[in-house]
C-alpha cells in the first residue's frame, strides 16, 4: 500500500465531477414543455429535425451480395429510388417514427438535378474517404425543437458534383481533400443563404420559415420548393405498425394539401404567398422508385419520386400528376431576388382539429418571436453565467448541432437479412453476409447520432459522450438513451453493446457505464439523484462487463485485447485482425479501458450499496478484480504493460515466453491514466460489509495491496489535518504518472496548442518501425488526413487532437489533484520551469481545447483554418463548425464536419472555464 505522506488534499470533499447546483429561479416555458413530455401530458417531442441527411449508401439499404453499400445506393439512385428503411433531406422535420417528412428542395436553374439533398463522396471516391460537400449550419434548436434554425448556402452557378468527384479521386493520400470552398463557387458572394426555421404552436402544429437571401452583386433567380413526403413503408410487405394502408397526399378546395395516415391522422400543409406576392404552384407525385431510369423496366409515365426533377429540368410536365394527389408533394415558388435583399416563405403543418381560420399574420409571428425568447431564456437558465459573447455563441451551437443530429433510425435486422415478403429475397451471400449474429436487433428509435451525413448510424461510444452535454438540457432523453443501448433488443444475449451498423459486433471502448455514472450524478444534486435509473442500467451493465471478461481476455490473465477500440489506425497493425506475426497482443489500451469499466462499476455499486446494501459484494467484487488489473498491468511477466526504459505503457506482443514493446508513443499509452478513483473513508464506513472484505483483502494480498495510495489526516503539507483518509485507485504510481506527465506536456510530443495529440510528435523524426517477414510495418506522426489505408484513410489516430480522450484525460487530471492536492506538481509545459498542480493543467489543457473555435485577435477560429471568410465576412463569421477531430499542429478541422456529436464536448469545457476563470 502506498502513503501519500507529506501530501495535501483538498479542503472541499465535493466529488471532483459533481456539478454547482442549479439556478434557483423559475422554470422556463421549455422547461415546462420538457416536463410535460416526460409527463405524457403533451407530446412535445413528436415531431423534430429527425430526418437522415444521407440515406443513400448506408448498410440498411444494402441488398447486395458483395456488402459494398456504397455502390449498390450511389447518390445518383437517391433521387429516383424509395428508400427502405428511412428518408433524407434539405434541413428536414418529421414525425418521431418519419411517417410524414418535410424538406427545402432547390434549383438555381443551372444544376443538373434538384438540390435535394446534401452531396458528398462515396468512401471510395475520397481521398480521405467519405465527406460531404456542402456548406450548411446548425444555428439553433431548444431540446423540445420547439423552435430550430438551420442555414445552407447554395451556389448561384451551377453545382460542381463531378469536379468535386474527379478532383478527389485525383489527389492522395498526402494532399488534403479538395472542398467546395476552393472551387471558387462562393467567392464575390454569388450564393443563396437559404434560411429555415421552425416553431412549434402547440406539438401537432409546426409553423415554417424559409428565408432565402442573395449575397450575390447581381438580381438571381431561384426555384424553391418547400416538399413534403410520406416514407415509402407499403411497397416492403412491411407489417410493423404504420406501414399500412397506403397514405395519401391531396389538394383539397381551400388549396391547402390534405395528408392522410393510418397511425398519424390527417394534417393539413397550408402555403402562404412569398414576401413579394409570389403564390406557389402545387405539385404531386408518388414516392415510388423510377424503375424505367434505374432499370431500363416499367412504365416511364408513372409518377415516381423524381417526378419534380423531370418536370422542371427536362420540362415533362406530364411527370406530375394532374390530379393533384400522391404521396409526395411540393410547393413551387419561382423567386428573382435582387442583390442583397431577400424573400420569406411561410408554411404550416398542423393537425386537421387545429387549424386555424388565419394560419399566417400575425399570430404566426408571435409564435415564432416567442419560441426564439423562449429559448433564449432556456438557455440563459441552464448555461453558466460569466460566458463572453463568443462564448456563448459557441455553446449555442454545438447544442444545435447536438439537437439536430437527432435521427429517426430504423433497422431490423432479422427482415434486412432475409428480405421482404413483397420483393425478391436477397442475393444468398447477403443473407449470411454483415450483422447475421445480430438477428434480434430490432432499432426503430430516435438516436442521437454522430453526424447526420457522413456518420447517418449510431456509434456506441460516440453516443455516451453526447450524453454528457445533453443531461445539461435535457435529462430525460439522455437517460432514455443510455437504457434504450442496454435493452433487450439492442444488447446482445451474450452481453455484447451494438457498435455501429457496418459492424455491430466491433469492440468500442466500454465507456456507457462511465456515461450513466456521469449523467446520474449530474441530473440531480446529492440525495436528490435518480437511483432507479442507476439500478436499471447497472443490471445490464453487468452484463456486458462480463461479456468483456469472457470474451477479451482469453487467457485469463487481466491483460485484455478488445480490437481497435475505436482509434483505428493507431496500431502499427490492424488490431482487429490476427497479427501478422501469428503471435498474441495484449493492449495497453484494451487493459486501461477494462479498469476504468471496473472502478467506474465499483462507484454504481457503492453508491447503490448505499440504499440497499446488497450491492455491497459486487462492490467487492469490483474493488478486487480492479486491483488484480492493475497488477497484472503493472507487474506480469516483469513490469507488464509498463516499459522502465521509456517510462510508457505499450500494447505488448507476447510470443512464448518472450515480449515485444511496441514502442509507440500515442493515446494507447495514455489511456491508462484514465482509470482512477479516490475513495472517501467515510464512505467506506457507512458500507460495513464491503469494509470488511476490503480490509481482508487488503491484509491477506499484499503483493496487490501495494497498488492502493492511502492518506491520512494530519499529512497535509500546511501541517494542519483536514480530518478525512483518502484511497488513491489508480493504475500507475506517482512515479510512473510523473513520467508519463513529462511527454503529455511536451511541446515537442503530445502537447499541441490544441490539445493532447493522439500520437507524440516525435514520430515525425523517428517514425517506429516493426519488420515481420521482410515487410516494414511502420507509424509515422500525421497531424492532418491520414496517409494510411488502415481504416479506409477516414479517420487519423496518427498525430490529429481527438476531443473524447482529451476529456477523459481532463478529468482524470482532476481526480489525481484530489488525492494528491498540491504535493504534486509538475512542468507545463515540459521544459519550461513553470510549476502547476494537475489541477491547473485540467483547466489549461481545456483552455487549449476551447481555443479550437474562439476567434483569435484576428478573428480567426483555428478549427476554420486560414479561409478569411470565417474571419472577416459578416455572413460567414458567426458560423462554428464542430469537426471530428483537429490537425495537431495549427488546430485545422478534420474529418465529418458536423461531428457535434461528442466534440459537442467543448460546451462543458466552456462552462469549466468560465466557472473558474
Amino acid at each position: 500500500m502506498r502513503f501519500c505522506r507529506g501530501e495535501r488534499l483538498p479542503l472541499s470533499t465535493t466529488e471532483p465531477d459533481s456539478q454547482p447546483e442549479p439556478k434557483k429561479h423559475l422554470a422556463t416555458a421549455e422547461d415546462a414543455r420538457l416536463k410535460a413530455s416526460r409527463e405524457r401530458t403533451a407530446n412535445w417531442k413528436r415531431w423534430g429535425p429527425y430526418l437522415s441527411e444521407r440515406q443513400w449508401g448506408t448498410v440498411r439499404e444494402d441488398y447486395s451480395d458483395s456488402g459494398n453499400c456504397w455502390d449498390y445506393f450511389p447518390h445518383d439512385h437517391a433521387r429516383s429510388r424509395a428508400y427502405r428503411w428511412g428518408e433524407d433531406g434539405l434541413m428536414g422535420f418529421c414525425d418521431r417514427e418519419c411517417r410524414l417528412c418535410f424538406a427545402v428542395t432547390l434549383w438555381n436553374g443551372r444544376d443538373t438535378i434538384l438540390k435535394e439533398r446534401l452531396f458528398g463522396l462515396s468512401g471510395p471516391e475520397g481521398n480521405h474517404g467519405e465527406d460531404v460537400k456542402e456548406c450548411y449550419y446548425y444555428l439553433d434548436s431548444s431540446p423540445t425543437h420547439s423552435y430550430v434554425k438551420l442555414l445552407y448556402k447554395y451556389p448561384q452557378a451551377e453545382f460542381p458534383y463531378a469536379w468535386l468527384t474527379e478532383e478527389n479521386r485525383r489527389r492522395g493520400r498526402e494532399q488534403p481533400e479538395f472542398e467546395i470552398l476552393d472551387t471558387g463557387l462562393f467567392n464575390e458572394g454569388k450564393y443563396f443563404d437559404v434560411q429555415t426555421e421552425y416553431a412549434k404552436a402547440s406539438p401537432d402544429d409546426i409553423l415554417i420559415r424559409i428565408t432565402v437571401s442573395n449575397r450575390g452583386p447581381e438580381s438571381a433567380a431561384v426555384h424553391l420548393l418547400p416538399t413534403l413526403w410520406f416514407r415509402n413503408s407499403w411497397s416492403w410487405g412491411c407489417t410493423h405498425e404504420g406501414c399500412e394502408p397506403k397514405p395519401l397526399l391531396q389538394l383539397n378546395d381551400q388549396g391547402e394539401v390534405t395528408a392522410d395516415q393510418a397511425t398519424l391522422g390527417r394534417f393539413r400543409w397550408i402555403a402562404n404567398a412569398a414576401s413579394d406576392g409570389t403564390r406557389p404552384a402545387f405539385l404531386f407525385t408518388e414516392n415510388e422508385t423510377n424503375s424505367h431510369r434505374l432499370y431500363g423496366y416499367g412504365d416511364p409515365n408513372s409518377y415516381v419520386k423524381d417526378a419534380f426533377h423531370q418536370y422542371l429540368i427536362e420540362g415533362r410536365r406530364e411527370a406530375v400528376n394532374p390530379n393533384q394527389e400522391g404521396t409526395k408533394a411540393a410547393a413551387h415558388y419561382q423567386l428573382t431576388i435582387p442583390a442583397g435583399e431577400s424573400r420569406t416563405v411561410e408554411l404550416r403543418v398542423t393537425q386537421d382539429q387545429l387549424a386555424e381560420a388565419e394560419p399566417f399574420g400575425p399570430r404566426f409571428d408571435t409564435v415564432f418571436a416567442d419560441r426564439q425568447r423562449e429559448t433564449d431564456e432556456f438557455y440563459d437558465l441552464h448555461l453558466p453565467a460569466g460566458q463572453g459573447e463568443e462564448e456563448r455563441r459557441v455553446t449555442r451551437q454545438s447544442y444545435a448541432g447536438l439537437l439536430i443530429s437527432k435521427q429517426f433510425y430504423h433497422y431490423v435486422v432479422k427482415d434486412w437479412l432475409h428480405g421482404d415478403p413483397s420483393q425478391p429475397m436477397p442475393p444468398e451471400r447477403h443473407q449470411h453476409g454483415r450483422n447475421t449474429e445480430w438477428k434480434h436487433l430490432f432499432n426503430r428509435d430516435i438516436i442521437s447520432m454522430p453526424d447526420k451525413w457522413e456518420y447517418p448510424w449510431y456509434a456506441a461510444w460516440d453516443l455516451a459522450f453526447h450524453m454528457l452535454p445533453f443531461a445539461k438540457v435535457d435529462r430525460d432523453f439522455a437517460q432514455e438513451q443510455l437504457i434504450l443501448f442496454l435493452r433487450e433488443w439492442y444488447l446482445h444475449p451474450n452481453g455484447q453493446i451494438p457498435a455501429y451498423e457496418f459492424a455491430f459486433s466491433d469492440v468500442n471502448p466500454p465507456v456507457h457505464a462511465w456515461a450513466c455514472w456521469r449523467v446520474y450524478k449530474m441530473t440531480g444534486s446529492r440525495g436528490h439523484r435518480d437511483v432507479s435509473f442507476l439500478k436499471r442500467v447497472f443490471y445490464k451493465l453487468l452484463l456486458n462487463f462480463n461479456w468483456w471478461v469472457n470474451r477479451k481476455d482469453p487467457e485469463g490473465k487481466n491483460l485484455f485485447s478488445g480490437g481497435f477500440l475505436g482509434l483505428d489506425n493507431i496500431g502499427v497493425f490492424d488490431r482487429s485482425r490476427p497479427l501478422p506475426t501469428g503471435h498474441y497482443l495484449e493492449q495497453a489500451d484494451g487493459t486501461a479501458w477494462m479498469a476504468f469499466y471496473c472502478l467506474t462499476m465499483l462507484s454504481i455499486a457503492m453508491e447503490l450499496a448505499t440504499h440497499d446494501d446488497t450491492f455491497e459484494d459486487i462492490a467487492s467484487k469490483f474493488f478486487e478484480h480492479f486491483v488484480e488489473i492493475v497488477d497484472a498491468m503493472n507487474t506480469l511477466g516483469g513490469t507488464g504493460l509498463w516499459d522502465e526504459q521509456d517510462g510508457f505503457y505499450y500494447d505488448v506482443i507476447r510470443a512464448g515466453g518472450a515480449s515485444f514493446p511496441l514502442r509507440v508513443r500515442s493515446m494507447v499509452g495514455i489511456i491508462p491514466l484514465f482509470a482512477v478513483e479516490v475513495l472517501d473513508q467515510e464512505q467506506i464506513d457507512r458500507l460495513p460489509g464491503f469494509k470488511k472484505r476490503m480490509e481482508w483483502f487488503l491484509k491477506h494480498r499484499p503483493d496487490l495491496g501495494r497498488h492502493i495510495s492511502y492518506c491520512q489526516p494530519g499529512m497535509g503539507t500546511n501541517g494542519h489535518s483536514h480530518g478525512r483518509h483518502y484511497r488513491l485507485l489508480a493504475i500507475p504510481s506517482r512515479e510512473r504518472l510523473e513520467r508519463m506527465l513529462k511527454y503529455i506536456l511536451d511541446e515537442s510530443e503530445f502537447l499541441s496548442p490544441y490539445g493532447v495529440r493522439a500520437l507524440s510528435r516525435f514520430h515525425k523524426d523517428h517514425p517506429f518501425v516493426f519488420q515481420v517477414d521482410g515487410q516494414d510495418h511502420r507509424v509515422n506522426y500525421d497531424p492532418a488526413e491520414s496517409t494510411s489505408g488502415l481504416f479506409g484513410g477516414n479517420s487519423n489516430w496518427r498525430g490529429p487532437v481527438w476531443f473524447p480522450v482529451n476529456f477523459l484525460l481532463i478529468e482524470a487530471l482532476e481526480r489525481y489533484h484530489h488525492f494528491y492536492g498540491d504535493s504534486l506538481q509538475v512542468e507545463y509545459p515540459t521544459g519550461s520551469g513553470n510549476k502547476m498542480n494537475l489541477k491547473e493543467v485540467a483547466r489549461v489543457l481545456a483552455r487549449r481545447l476551447t481555443s479550437l473555435f474562439l476567434p483569435d485577435e484576428n478573428g480567426r477560429r483555428p478549427a476554420h483554418g486560414d479561409d478569411p471568410r470565417y474571419a472577416n465576412d459578416p455572413h460567414w463569421r458567426d458560423l462554428v463548425l464542430f469537426y471530428e477531430y483537429f490537425d495537431g499542429d495549427n488546430g485545422r478541422g478534420l474529418g465529418a464536419n458536423h461531428q457535434t456529436g461528442w466534440t459537442a464536448l467543448v460546451s462543458q469545457l466552456l462552462e469549466d472555464v468560465a466557472r473558474h476563470r
